[in-house]
C-alpha cells in the first residue's frame, strides 16, 4: 500500500545522483567546495528525488483505497488543483492548474484522492499532454464512471526562461471519455471551470 504521508527524508540519499549533481556544478565552471555549494549536490539529489517521486507511487491503489458506493449520478467536478512538474525535454518546470470531473456509475472516490492522483503522474518527467491523458485513463480505467473529464493549464519555464522567452504564453490541454463526449454535457463541465461561484 501506498504511503501517502510521502517524506523524501525517509528515502535513502542516492549517492550516485549526488555525484553527479557534484560534476554538473563543476563542469558549468562553478566550485563545488565553495561554501554556498558545499551541500548544493546533495540538496539536489534530494530534491530531484523528490520531484520525480511518482514513479515510485501507485495512482489506482490510491484511487482503489477510497472508493465508496454511492447511488449519486450528477457530475464531481474538483478544479484548480495545483500542479508542478518537470518538463522531460528540458527538465525545467511546469505548473498550473488542472480541472477534474467525472460522472459517478456506482462508486465515488474520496475527494482528496484525485489531487493525489495528479502529482502522483506530475512528479514524473512529462509532457502537459501526456500528463493530462494519464490522469484521465487512470480515474477512468479505476472508478469506470459513466465519464471523465480532464483540463490543464500550465505555464512551461522551458518557453519563459529559454527559447521563444514568452513570459505569458499558457498551454491548455483536455480529455474527454464516456459522457463527456457529448456537447451538452462538456459544456457545462467547461462552464462550471470557467466560473466562480463565491
Amino acid at each position: 500500500m501506498i504511503n501517502e504521508n510521502f517524506n523524501i527524508e525517509t528515502l535513502p540519499l542516492t549517492e550516485e545522483l549526488k555525484a553527479n549533481f557534484t560534476n554538473v556544478i563543476n563542469l558549468l565552471g562553478e566550485n563545488t567546495e565553495r561554501e554556498g555549494l558545499v551541500k548544493t549536490p546533495e540538496r539536489a539529489a534530494k530534491a530531484m528525488k523528490f520531484l520525480t517521486s511518482g514513479y515510485s507511487m501507485n495512482p489506482k491503489e490510491i484511487l482503489e483505497g477510497a472508493m465508496f458506493k454511492e447511488d449519486y449520478k450528477e457530475m464531481v467536478i474538483i478544479k484548480d488543483i495545483e500542479l508542478y512538474s518537470l518538463c522531460e525535454h528540458h527538465m525545467l518546470p511546469f505548473f498550473g492548474k488542472a480541472h477534474i470531473a467525472y460522472i459517478p456509475n456506482g462508486h465515488i472516490v474520496g475527494l482528496s484522492k484525485i489531487p493525489r492522483v495528479v502529482d502522483v503522474f506530475a512528479r514524473r518527467l512529462q509532457v502537459q499532454e501526456r500528463l493530462t491523458e494519464q490522469i484521465l485513463d487512470c480515474i477512468n480505467d479505476t472508478l469506470k464512471p459513466r465519464g471523465v473529464a480532464v483540463v490543464i493549464e500550465a505555464s512551461h519555464m522551458c518557453m519563459m526562461m529559454r527559447g521563444v522567452q514568452k513570459q505569458n504564453s499558457t498551454t491548455t490541454t483536455s480529455g474527454f471519455r464516456g459522457a463527456f463526449k457529448e456537447s451538452n454535457t462538456r459544456n457545462e463541465f467547461l462552464k462550471l471551470i470557467a466560473s466562480s461561484l463565491s
